[in-house]
């Protein structure tokens, strides 16, 4: 399976904050299903990020666009494949 890091940057503040719930729903049902690894907002307030779990980036995408955030014009997104480092995989350079 692969690793896919969605960016869901800020389109509307109101938007975002009354439909945040919905948002968190969705995501906690993803969990379930195990589609989404991760999650959480930047604390900026610029938006946050979802960290999926897919075959293909075509799936993901389907399942972002029935995230509340997206289909009521919360959000934005944008999705990169990601290559997650794991502790044995990480080198520290001096």
């Amino acid at each position: 399976m692969k690793k896919f890091a969605v960016v869901l940057s800020m389109k509307d503040e109101e938007k975002s904050a009354t439909h945040r719930q919905a948002h968190l729903d969705f995501l906690d049902e993803m969990r379930k299903l195990n589609r989404v690894l991760l999650f959480g907002r930047f604390p900026d307030g610029s938006g946050g990020l979802v960290i999926y779990e897919a075959e293909t980036r075509e799936e993901v995408e389907a399942w972002v666009k029935e995230d509340p955030y997206i289909t009521l014009g919360a959000r934005d997104y944008s999705i990169h494949e990601w290559d997650m480092q794991t502790d044995h995989e990480f080198v520290r350079k001096s």
